[in-house]
């Protein structure tokens, strides 16, 4: 019986400090795997040795293909581009800081080996080494998301996960340039098995995750899968005209039984100030999914490849 394949994608951006480290552990894993592997490491644009360490490690090793973006277009990009020249029977996606630790991969597979699931995925049961106000915000959003949403997203959920190629034939029928994939992975469905793990911090380097390109990444998250911004935008307007109703009946009256004081400034300024704030809070809203559409029909390429080793590849993706 011919050995099946996994496809291991592993995006890079600056990773020289981890690169030898996780080739090396890595390795060790799939030297008594009995499954052929596709090693594909995406590199985004980096601006250090990764990859020239890439294109050493891939003189040593076959089993290693290598595409190199022309400049950073983030992870969902490289996660994207290894989606769409993953060859293997199953498919996973893993960072290189091994805060995904390569040793899980024999138990995933032998849990899609069950044929219970299609997917196995990771999710972090402590945030240990991790600053307390992250976590407390990792937390309100994820429960925010699955309220406010369709897509089943698990607090502490990793990309890191392996997929039957079934579930990533779906992934690929999802082009849109604002991706997710957190909410895709949940929108699409299928059966996922959650494999709880404890937190890794990196071995080495500085994560490329600061706290505002997370809050960034999460409101993408909110507009890319959920439409209740732009109702919560409708109800403040419904909510401030009916207070404005109740406002000018109050004035009238007052003015029919006790005439025309005259009011202080104070208090109409505060008025204004306060309406001008909530349309301003609306449009803001209206013009993020405004900004959402606006790329969307550009239709721009997620990525341009400017080297790789692979035989046949689609330079713009």
């Amino acid at each position: 019986m011919e050995k099946e394949t996994v496809s291991l994608i592993i995006p890079c951006y600056n990773e020289q400090a981890t690169l030898p480290a996780f080739y090396q552990e890595l390795q060790s894993v799939l030297q008594t795997s009995p499954y052929h592997y596709q090693l594909l490491f995406i590199n985004d644009g980096s601006k250090d040795d990764t990859l020239s360490i890439l294109k050493t490690l891939a003189e040593q090793d076959s089993r290693l293909s290598y595409i190199s973006f022309s400049r950073n277009f983030g992870k969902e990009a490289a996660m994207y581009a290894g989606f769409r020249n993953a060859i293997g029977d199953y498919v996973a996606v893993m960072d290189a800081d091994l805060q995904d630790p390569p040793h899980l991969l024999p138990t995933m597979l032998e849990i899609l080996q069950s044929g219970d699931y299609d997917s196995v995925a990771t999710r972090r049961v402590s945030r240990k080494g991790e600053p307390p106000i992250r976590s407390c915000f990792a937390r309100l959003f994820y429960k925010l998301i699955n309220r406010i949403s369709e897509a089943d997203i698990v607090d502490g959920a990793r990309d890191f996960r392996l997929m039957k190629k079934e579930m990533v034939e779906a992934i690929m029928h999802m082009q849109e340039t604002n991706r997710f994939s957190k909410g895709i992975f949940g929108w699409i469905g299928f059966r996922t098995y959650w494999l709880p793990y404890e937190n890794v911090n990196r071995i080495a380097g500085e994560s490329k995750w600061s706290f505002w390109k997370l809050s960034k990444y999460a409101i993408d998250g909110i507009i890319n899968f959920s439409q209740a911004p732009l109702s919560i935008a409708s109800w403040f307007g419904l909510t401030i005209t009916a207070l404005d109703f109740v406002a000018v009946i109050f004035i009238v009256i007052r003015r029919l039984l006790f005439g025309d004081p005259v009011d202080g400034w104070a208090s109409l300024a505060c008025i204004i100030t306060f309406l001008g704030g909530v349309q301003l809070f609306c449009m803001g809203i209206m013009g993020q999914y405004i900004a959402k559409t606006y790329t969307e029909t550009k239709k721009r390429p997620h990525y341009i490849v400017a080297d790789s080793n692979l035989e046949h590849i689609e330079r713009i993706g």
